[in-house]
This record gives C-alpha cells, sequence and structure tokens, in this order.
C-alpha cells in the first residue's frame, strides 16, 4: 500500500513563473519554495515527488482559469473519505473543516469524484441552489470548477479552483476544457507513478503560495563606466533595466538624461566618490525605465586600479532595480494607522512602524509568521470568518478586537497576491457586555453575530454525519467547544427518570461521576436545566456556588452553561458547557446556545433511535448466520463476516455450507441494502437455499426456487448468490451463480486465478431467469475462495482493481492454515474503521492426504472447520 504524507506536517510552498508575456494560459511548473523562517508555519521536510506533482497540478489548473486558489483531494486508505492533499492561495488552518470530505456528502467536492464527472459553478447562486450546504459553510461570491482525477477506470481524487464569480454567466467550455486537460495528465503520471499499491494520501494539506502577479521582479545587472570616454556599458541585466540593445555603450549623457532630475546630482556623485576613495558609493536614484514608470535603483561602484597602481579611469559596480517595495515601505511608514502586509498563506511580509506599536511586537519577530498565530487576540473563533470573507469575495472586511490597551478597528483588503490589514484605534462599542469578564468576549460584536448565524449551520451540517450517541458527542466536541472557547464537556442522557452520564472531556478524572444516575428530584443545575427547559448561566463559580449551595465543585474557576436537551417537546438530557475562566454570555451568545441545545437534542434522539434498530438487526444478523460450520470429511471449511461501519452497521451479507446427500453445498450471498429488512431478508434466503438443498435439488434447481421465493416474499428486493456443491471425495465441483462475483481458486502449487463461471441474473429480477451449471474439478490441496463485494470494492476504483489485489494475496500465502489464511485476506479490512459495506468471506480447501491420514492441521478437523464469525 502506498501511501503519502504519513506521519508528518508538510506546507512548504511551491512557486511557479508567472503567465507568459502574451497572456496565454497554461500550465507551468512550481517550484519548492525556501525553507520557511523560524517561526513560519510549515518547517520540516520538503515535499515528496507526489506532493510536487500534485502542486504543480493545482497550481497550472488555478492559472489557467484566472482563479485565485484551490484544493486538490485525494483518496485514502478509507474507500469514503477524502483529504485535502493541497491548498493553494488559502491558510491551511483557516480551512480546516474543508480538510476532510466524506465523498457521500452533498458536495460538489463529493459528487466530482462519485460520479467521475466535473462540476461547474458560475457563481454564488447557482451554488446555493444546487449546493446549499457547501454555502453554509461558505457563504462567499466566489465561483468553483471541480474535476475528477482519473486515469482509465481509476479515481484517485478532485481538482478543485475558486475564482471570482461570473453572475448571469456559466463556466466557458475553455476553461472547462483546460482544467479537464490538467486533471487527465495528472491522471496519467499518477497512474504511472511507482508504486506497490494505490496512490493515496495521509496526514495533513501541502500549503501552497500562488506566484505574485502584480509586484515587478527585482532585478540586476553590472556595469562598466570609462570616465575618460564617458560612456558606460553592461551586461544584459543592466540593458534590461535601462532599455537598450546590449553591446551598445551609453554614454553620461543619455543616462543622465534616463535619470529623475532631482536625482542627476546623485548620478554624478558616485562617480566623483568612488575615484577618490576606494571603498564602494552607493546612491538610490530614480530611474526612468523602458516601460515609461520609475524605478527605484540602487547604484553601487567603485575604482578599478590599473596594474601600476595610477589611479582607476573606470569604474565598476552594479545596478539593482528595487521594484515598489522600498517606495511601498517609504510611505506606510508615514501612515498614522498601522498597516501589514501578508501573503495569501496569512505570513507577514511587511509591517510598518505604527503596526509594530499597536500589535506590541517588533517587525523582527513578525516577518514570516503567520499574523493571526503571532497576535493571538487577532486570531480569535469570531474573527475567522472575516479572514474568509476577504479572501473568498474579495470584498473588504471591517470588524472590531478588543485588546488589554483598549479596542482596534481592523480592516482585510484581500488580491491576489495577498492580504493588507490595517488597524487603529477605536472607541469601546455599546454593545461590549457590562460582568465579570473583559468586554467584548461574548457574542455581542457584529464579529461574534456573524459565526452566530453560522455555527448553528456547521453544527448542524456536521450532526447530519453522526450516527451514534457517541459520535454525536463527538461533533459537539469538535464544533461547540471551539466555537465559544470552552474546555470542559457532559453530555447526560435521561432514562428512566434519571440522568446518566454520556460523554465528558475535560472534567477532572471521576469528578462528574457522583452525578451518574441522579434523579429527576434532585436540586442540580444538570436536573433543573432539563425539568424547567430553561438554560442557566453562570458567569463564574461563585455564582454557581451562590445558586446551589453545597454543591460540589471542581477546581476550574470559570463559568459554567447547563442547557436542556428537548427535542420535539420530549426531554432528552441536558449538556454542560465549562470555561476555564469567568465570561459573560451575551443575549446573542444564549440565544445560540439554546438553539445549539436543540440541535443536538434532535441528533441524540436520532441516534437512540438508530442505536435501538441497530441492536435489534445486530441481534437479528447474529441470530441468523451460522455460529458454526459442520465438520466434513476430507473438507475444512473456514467463514469470516465483517459488519459495516457506516450507516446501519448491519448488512444482507450471508454464508452456508449445508450437508446434502448430494455433497456439501458451499453457499455465499449479498442482500442488497443495510438494515433490519437486509438482515431479514437475508435469513430468508438462507433458510431457503438450505432447505432446496437437504431436499436432493440440483444446484439449478436451488438457485431457481430461491429466486422465486424471493420475488413472491419481497418484489423490488435483489441479492447476489453463488452456490458450489462438491463432493470432497472425488472432487467434482457442480457451481451456478446469481449476479455474485467469481470465486478465485488457489491450486497445489500456488496457481491463482478467478474461475469464469457463467451465471444468470441477480434475484429477484426475473421469476422465470435460469441459471446454468458449470462443472469443475477441486484439486487435493487447493482453496476455493468466495467472498462478496465489501472485500474487494473502493469507491473511485474499479473493481476489478480490488479482486486482482485478493487473487495476489491469495497466490502469496503458501502451505498456510486455512485459517491464517482467511486471516489474512480480511485483516486490512478489519483495520479499515469506515466500511461502508459488510464483508463475508468462505474458504474451502480439499485435505491434501489421502483418506484415513490426519489431516494438515495443528487441530484435529473437527475443530480447524467452523465459522470465524467477528462483529468487529
Amino acid at each position: 500500500m502506498t501511501r503519502y504524507g504519513a506521519g508528518r506536517r508538510p506546507s512548504p510552498d511551491a512557486e511557479r513563473p508567472g503567465p507568459a508575456a502574451s497572456g496565454e494560459r497554461g500550465p507551468a511548473t512550481p517550484e519548492p519554495a525556501p525553507q520557511p523562517p523560524p517561526g513560519a508555519r510549515g518547517g520540516g521536510a520538503a515535499p515528496d515527488d507526489l506532493a510536487m506533482v500534485l502542486a504543480q497540478a493545482e497550481a497550472a489548473a488555478i492559472e489557467a482559469v484566472g482563479g485565485f486558489a484551490g484544493g486538490l483531494y485525494m483518496r485514502t486508505t478509507s474507500p469514503e473519505l477524502l483529504l485535502l492533499a493541497v491548498i493553494a492561495g488559502l491558510p491551511s488552518d483557516l480551512f480546516r473543516h474543508w480538510w476532510r470530505m466524506h465523498v457521500n456528502r452533498p458536495f460538489p467536492h463529493s459528487e466530482a469524484y462519485r460520479s467521475g464527472r466535473p462540476v461547474y459553478l458560475g457563481d454564488a447562486e447557482e451554488a446555493m441552489r444546487r449546493y446549499p450546504q457547501l454555502m453554509a459553510g461558505l457563504p462567499f461570491p466566489f465561483g468553483s470548477l471541480y474535476v475528477p482525477i482519473i486515469h482509465r477506470r481509476e479515481t484517485f481524487g478532485i481538482i478543485a479552483v475558486l475564482r471570482p464569480g461570473t453572475p448571469g454567466r456559466t463556466v466557458e467550455e475553455a476553461d472547462r476544457r483546460r482544467v479537464t486537460d490538467i486533471a487527465a495528465r495528472l491522471g496519467e503520471t499518477l497512474a504511472a507513478m511507482p508504486a506497490e499499491g494505490r496512490i493515496q494520501w495521509e496526514g495533513d494539506p501541502l500549503a501552497v503560495t500562488l506566484p505574485s502577479v502584480s509586484s515587478p521582479p527585482v532585478r540586476f545587472g553590472t556595469f562598466d563606466w570609462d570616465l575618460e570616454e564617458g560612456t558606460v556599458d553592461g551586461d544584459d541585466g543592466w540593458c534590461a533595466i535601462m532599455g537598450t540593445p546590449p553591446g551598445l555603450p551609453l554614454t553620461v549623457d543619455e543616462v543622465a538624461s534616463r535619470v529623475e532630475p532631482a536625482d542627476a546630482y546623485g548620478l554624478r556623485a558616485v562617480a566623483l566618490h568612488a575615484a577618490e576613495s576606494d571603498r564602494p558609493v552607493t546612491r538610490r536614484i530614480r530611474l526612468q525605465g523602458s516601460d515609461g514608470r520609475p524605478h527605484l535603483v540602487e547604484m553601487s561602484g567603485r575604482r578599478r586600479r590599473r596594474r601600476d597602481g595610477s589611479d582607476a579611469t573606470r569604474l565598476t559596480g552594479f545596478l539593482v532595480d528595487l521594484g515598489a517595495g522600498p517606495v511601498v515601505a517609504e510611505s506606510a511608514d508615514r501612515l498614522p494607522q498601522g498597516v501589514c502586509s501578508l501573503d495569501r498563506l496569512g505570513r507577514v511580509t511587511y509591517v510598518n512602524r505604527h503596526a509594530e506599536t499597536l500589535v506590541g511586537l517588533p517587525r523582527s519577530a513578525l516577518l514570516g509568521t503567520v499574523l493571526w498565530e503571532a497576535v493571538p487576540w487577532l486570531g480569535q473563533p469570531a474573527y475567522e470568518d472575516y479572514y474568509r470573507s476577504a479572501l473568498l469575495s474579495g470584498d473588504p472586511a471591517n470588524f472590531l478586537v478588543q485588546r488589554d490597551q483598549g479596542w482596534l478597528s481592523v480592516s482585510v483588503f484581500a488580491g491576489y497576491d495577498g492580504l493588507t490589514v490595517t488597524m487603529g484605534p477605536a472607541d469601546q462599542p455599546a454593545y461590549a457586555p457590562g460582568s465579570v469578564v473583559a468586554p467584548g468576549t461574548g457574542m455581542g460584536s457584529p464579529a461574534d453575530r456573524a459565526v452566530a448565524l453560522y455555527r448553528p449551520v456547521a453544527l448542524a451540517i456536521a450532526l447530519t454525519e453522526a450516527v451514534t450517541a457517541r459520535q454525536v458527542s463527538a461533533v459537539v466536541t469538535e464544533e461547540l467547544l471551539p466555537a465559544f472557547g470552552g474546555r470542559q464537556l457532559a453530555i447526560y442522557l435521561l432514562n428512566d427518570r434519571h440522568l446518566y452520564l454520556s460523554w465528558e472531556t475535560g472534567f477532572p478524572r471521576g469528578f462528574l461521576h457522583r452525578f451518574d444516575g441522579v434523579g429527576l428530584d434532585e436540586k442540580i443545575p444538570g436536573v433543573d436545566t432539563l425539568t424547567s427547559g430553561r438554560p442557566l448561566f453562570f458567569e463564574s463559580m461563585h455564582h454557581l456556588a451562590e445558586a446551589y449551595p453545597g454543591i460540589p465543585l471542581d477546581a476550574h474557576v470559570g463559568a459554567r452553561a447547563f442547557l436542556p436537551l428537548i427535542a420535539s417537546g420530549r426531554p432528552v438530557g441536558s449538556c454542560i458547557l465549562g470555561f476555564d475562566q469567568p465570561r459573560g454570555f451575551s443575549p446573542e451568545e444564549r440565544t445560540v446556545l439554546t438553539a445549539l441545545a436543540g440541535l443536538i437534542a434532535q441528533a441524540l434522539q436520532r441516534a437512540q433511535r438508530y442505536d435501538s434498530e441497530a441492536a435489534l438487526a445486530r441481534g437479528l444478523q447474529d441470530g441468523l448466520l451460522p455460529r458454526r460450520l459442520p465438520v466434513v470429511d476430507q473438507l475444512d471449511t473456514v467463514a469470516c463476516h465483517l459488519p459495516g461501519t457506516q450507516g446501519m452497521d448491519v448488512g444482507g451479507d450471508w454464508y452456508d455450507v449445508v450437508e446434502t446427500a448430494g455433497g456439501v453445498a458451499i453457499v455465499i450471498g449479498d442482500v442488497q441494502g443495510h438494515g433490519v429488512s437486509a438482515a431479514a431478508t437475508m435469513g430468508q434466503l438462507r433458510s431457503a437455499v438450505r432447505a432446496l438443498a437437504v431436499s436432493g435439488h440440483g444446484p439449478a434447481e436451488v438457485m431457481g426456487g430461491t429466486n422465486r421465493l424471493l420475488i413472491d416474499l419481497d418484489p423490488g428486493q435483489f441479492a447476489s448468490c453463488c452456490y458450489i456443491l462438491l463432493d470432497p471425495a472425488a472432487g467434482r465441483a457442480e457451481a451456478v451463480r446469481a449476479g455474485h462475483l467469481q470465486p478465485l481458486l488457489r491450486r497445489p502449487d500456488g496457481r491463482t486465478e478467478v474461475l469464469d463461471l457463467p451465471g444468470g441474473v441477480v434475484l429477484g429480477v426475473d421469476a422465470d431467469a435460469e441459471y446454468p451449471v458449470t462443472e469443475f474439478y477441486l484439486e487435493r490441496g487447493a482453496v476455493l475462495a468466495m467472498f462478496t463485494d465489501g472485500l474487494v470494492e473502493v469507491p473511485g476504483v474499479d473493481i476489478d482493481f480490488g479482486i486482482e489485489r485478493l487473487r495476489l494475496m491469495l497466490c502469496d500465502v503458501g502451505a498456510s492454515p486455512l485459517g491464517d489464511t482467511a486471516d489474512r485476506l480480511i485483516n486490512e479490512a478489519r483495520r479499515t474503521t469506515d466500511r461502508p459495506d459488510d464483508i463475508a468471506l468462505l474458504l474451502a480447501a480439499r485435505w491434501s492426504e489421502a483418506p484415513g491420514t490426519t489431516p494438515p492441521h495443528d487441530e484435529a478437523p473437527g475443530e480447524a472447520s467452523g465459522a470465524a464469525h467477528e462483529d468487529a
């Protein structure tokens, strides 16, 4: 298995040249940027080959369609999960919620990956209409393109490009073709890369800085000034800056005519001082460039001595075109407000003197760092949406910030090359809560109101993926605590008029156990908030102790919020949100927390129903699958079953080994769907197959009778099945197949092949369907492997790839006991925690010894044959 990004946090930049002078769009080659300075994000290992290939493709796609940012998602070890491998033009930490993308979520990224077809969104209106959940999390006016990375029938990931919206106009065909071509070339490159298994991504995203398109580059040239002749000649760099043809010297007067009149003295002063001194002389002057704009240049020269030691008649030196940088610095330092320039990853590239004073840090400590990390009070979660808004919409964002020395008004302006942040003193706003905490930490500010609108939607989206009560609690921990700066969380669920602790984090070990199982007649805030239906807010533990004298308190001195969990008028439980420090709760914040508590209650109520149904389905499935396979002379059988870990956690996969008058029937099948219905149908089909087989019917009759029974039982329900009747003594086998995957056959010499068994349609479609019988021979020492698609199917990858991989694994097991062989084939699936489907595996092997000898196992035959039935 080839994995990339594991065990590291890659975030060096990849840069590439800007667009061609002609303005033609096309792919470019990114280069790794220098290692970041100390304190900058992303120090560490340089990108590997895969990372560089992905970074190049993403940067090329963004340039090709005039975008300003984008991300490239890659498949992972989990078939249902994509990870952000490259993020370009955006600070990765501000978009941490989008690092992981489930392929079954209603997002354009997921649809492009699932379907293999690109998704193009011209503007925010179209995106809101087609993907409202995307715009709920990123409610900004941008256009976007999402193109799958495919080679033949293998999907590696998707390329996403963000660009300014085009209201009323769809994405042009030329732009579609450009990105599609880049994705196709990337797919070919990935398919050709050396790999032991699937190329996939693990770890954090690689951050990429896009090339600058507005700042002129610094240019460098050398010159030779003949003082006697009055001519100046130079290299190609000098000629490029001066705008003259190479090899054509300029007179001093011609050079002087290109200099701004006020700086003409400086030009001659260089010559005068250099001729009189042994040291280099440097002078900053303004030069009229060939492009018609004044260039700020630095000219440095020194006299060249003759070999005999006499005075020089020539000056040599260099000329540096500094671009606009020093001019901007000089101008910004004269402004009465703080100015910071950042790249699009948030790293500081310039700070004026007033900004140094306002943030309380020198330039040397800020340059190269991420601004909101170096200055924590600029990095509060309440302000993140403002940075995202500026980066994605291009519109200015303005908000107020509270610091120890008073309030600041902060504005963020975004462009293709980066951000400009301005700041200045501001008066304390009227909305600042007057409580035991310093003003501004509640949710009364405009910034907090923006978050108040977003957080319920973001939490609701996350809760749609949570199925069990534990998953709901984990989502609340990940979303609710960071949003409000909380440190402790506890969730109690109501059962039989008692509250039982279901989830806790951040509290001292064992502290909450004393409240586990309390009745609804107890006088404690967790009970009172549920019985009254009103949330309770305490700005400090002192206030909590005053309201509930004698209640046990932990060591924390911070605030507490007790929220009732009530769904559809029915009590579900209560939630405790704790803070390390005293704080106030503004009216807006109380409203938001109360609304979020309702969402949590509904999710928990849904999870409780799920848990009950899942437990019923799991019990039903466990009862219907054979607990032990029969002991058969001259034949070993081993079976494994792994339930899926998504959705209902239970499906319709089944297997069986049945002794009949004509031999031993080996059966495997898969009912479409999940849940109680699928499990019940599975049990009925297994019983039907067993009854028909024991009654002496042949393989074709067994399959045809089961097909008709399924149509009668549940029209519209489908199932696949493979049935093999085997004579263990003679090795003769008869097989029928109804839409099921072909079995694998490992011969005694290790050669392993996919059997070619003609088959009919799946069960439940056509009552008159016919199922042809195929005869084959099972040699002594041969192993027959039958399995369901959950073992070999991966979203976005052709199923033949998984079958071939399983064939090679079976080929390599050697002369292992059958149980060890089953473990090896299913171990990787067992380690996968995000399985979308059930997995069933049934192995059968003829003893390699003649009848009457001891079988080649550590145990007796009766102990070696059995069902390895697992629920993990």
